[in-house]
């Protein structure tokens, strides 16, 4: 049975209800929200949505870096009952084009750092309608009405929601998953309140007295709720960096702000140690949180040692839109995900689709619980086999613990998962396959010194062409999202074939790993991947 609930009410005119109208709700670079300031800002949004003829359920799609702007974009967009779709600020033009066509999205939100892809995106786009960018003008798009988001904020603020359901769409999300190509999850407002009630509150033990400092951006499952439900659902405050995340400028904010809620994923913490920044400025932390990708133990216990503070590592999924196993703090088990998150139940079971019960034996991770999405947009072939009743194929290879802790073995298929973020091989590739010196390439995901991945490309030139590698990794920055680019390009003669033809991608592996040593992930590597 449906109930009526909006979550942007729940996160905003609740919290003001119940007490919270002058606490901060959020920091940003020009100063701060109230939790009263926000909720009018996010009104007149909503206002300013329906004036354009935004409607129900219709997709509002946003580009835009982590600011007031985009809280009250996602936030208004649930408002008024339509659909909130945040997407990667990575993305070049014509990749964000396929989200804007894909989604039928009705409106596009812009911040005018990234006017040009935005302005891409739109053009050619059969279904939308509206543009909107955040600056002093609004660039000319063929059948778009533009305008800049003072002129979308103009009108006087809404009085109300739209009268949604706890089962009405809120949030799509895009991945590309463990199926390579990008999809959207779709969430209804009841997950939202979901993760809140679950994660937030029983393994957070999050509180009023709390600050939350994400390096995930907010078009991020993991980022969207460290930076805005869980803070939010409690009274609590969120810092919000446009800029693309570094340890030495995270050490200001945790300072300036008295943090103790400090999210990032493994691509972060290892430069975080090797900044060597002063652990005073680490003094308010209570607890680090990492996803994204496995968490090596020597940076749980480097981080402890260093910043004096715990890091609980868990596994989430945009599907599941958060974490549902973790670690809790006061009984980490370093190297693992941890235990089951109250509220979701987790099976692992063999290729036969039978459970393992006992410990110590591997098998493909499924998970249970009332966040997972109701599927992928347009999506049935894979939503058939992700999707089998209530339970969700993950796509990981884990094993438990005679603890019960839960630890990750790796994917079951090819694609890769670099700083936190699904990298499909076939896009790369399909890049790879556009430079006019090469004739073959395959791309395969090598582990680090700490265990993460980074893209590899093995390459066969066309006859009488010299390949120079950095040239190609320069190829590719320039037609995909920089964290897509190979890290190495190596040139082979030829690919490792079966009788049938078929790549064989494990013998590349298994050569990548015998003669290839890259180092531990970079700092730039977690500014593109963190956004």
């Amino acid at each position: 049975m449906t109930e009526p609930f909006n979550a942007a009410t729940f996160l905003t005119e609740d919290r003001v209800a119940a007490g919270d109208a002058d606490r901060v709700a959020i920091h940003h670079p020009r100063g701060s929200h109230t939790y009263r300031q926000l909720t009018e800002e996010i009104r007149r949004v909503a206002a300013g949505l329906v004036a354009i003829g935004v409607r129900p359920e219709e997709r509002v799609l946003l580009a835009m870096v982590d600011d007031v702007e985009l809280v009250t974009g996602i936030l208004a967009a649930m408002y008024v009952g339509a659909v909130a779709v945040p997407c990667s600020t990575m993305l070049t033009g014509p990749e964000l084009a396929k989200l804007v066509v894909d989604s039928r999205a009705r409106a596009l939100l812009g911040s005018s750092e990234f006017a040009a892809a935005v302005v891409t995106a739109a053009s050619g786009a059969p279904d939308l309608r509206h543009l909107v960018l955040t600056g002093d003008t609004a660039p000319e798009v063929p059948g778009v009405t533009t305008r800049t988001w003072d002129e979308l904020r103009a009108a006087e603020p809404l009085d109300a929601p739209y009268a949604t359901w706890d089962e009405s769409p809120a949030l799509w999300l895009y991945t590309s998953g463990t199926t390579g190509t990008p999809k959207g999850a779709m969430h209804r407002h009841a997950d939202i309140r979901f993760v809140c009630e679950t994660y937030a509150r029983e393994v957070l033990r999050i509180g009023p007295a709390d600050v939350c400092l994400s390096g995930a951006k907010l078009f991020f499952a993991y980022g969207i709720g460290n930076s805005l439900f869980f803070p939010l659902s409690v009274g609590a405050s969120a810092v919000l960096e446009p800029a693309r995340p570094n340890p030495a400028r995270f050490g200001e904010l945790t300072e300036r702000y008295g943090v103790t809620l400090f999210f990032a994923g493994p691509s972060f913490w290892g430069p975080l140690m090797a900044a060597d920044l002063p652990p005073a400025q680490f003094a308010t932390v209570r607890n680090g949180v990492s996803a994204g990708e496995a968490l090596p133990a020597r940076m749980f216990h480097g981080v402890r040692d260093q910043y004096g503070f715990e890091i609980l590592d868990g596994i989430g999924s945009t599907e599941a839109l958060h974490i549902f196993i973790s670690n809790v703090a006061g009984a980490v088990v370093p190297g693992s995900s941890g235990f089951p998150v109250p509220g979701y139940r987790v099976e692992l079971r063999r290729d036969d689709g039978s459970v393992i019960s006992g410990a110590d034996e591997p098998g493909m991770l499924y998970v249970a619980g009332d966040s997972i999405c109701t599927g992928y947009w347009c999506r049935t072939e894979i939503n058939r086999r992700v999707f089998q009743g209530e339970w969700m194929r993950t796509g990981d290879q884990y094993v438990r613990g005679a603890d019960g802790s839960y630890t990750c073995l790796g994917r079951a298929d090819d694609v890769l998962k670099v700083g936190g973020i699904w990298v499909s091989p076939t896009e790369v590739e399909t890049r790879l396959l556009e430079h006019p010196g090469l004739a073959e390439a395959v791309v395969v995901g090598v582990p680090d010194a700490d265990g993460l991945d980074k893209p590899v490309a093995y390459v066969v030139p066309k006859p009488g062409v010299a390949v120079d590698p950095d040239e190609v990794i320069a190829f590719c920055r320039a037609g995909l999202a920089s964290f897509k680019r190979p890290r190495l390009v190596v040139e082979v003669g030829e690919l490792p074939r079966t009788a049938t033809g078929k790549i064989q991608r494990f013998r590349l592996r298994e050569l990548a790993a015998s003669t290839v040593a890259p180092a531990p992930q970079a700092a730039t590597d977690v500014a593109e991947a963190q956004g």
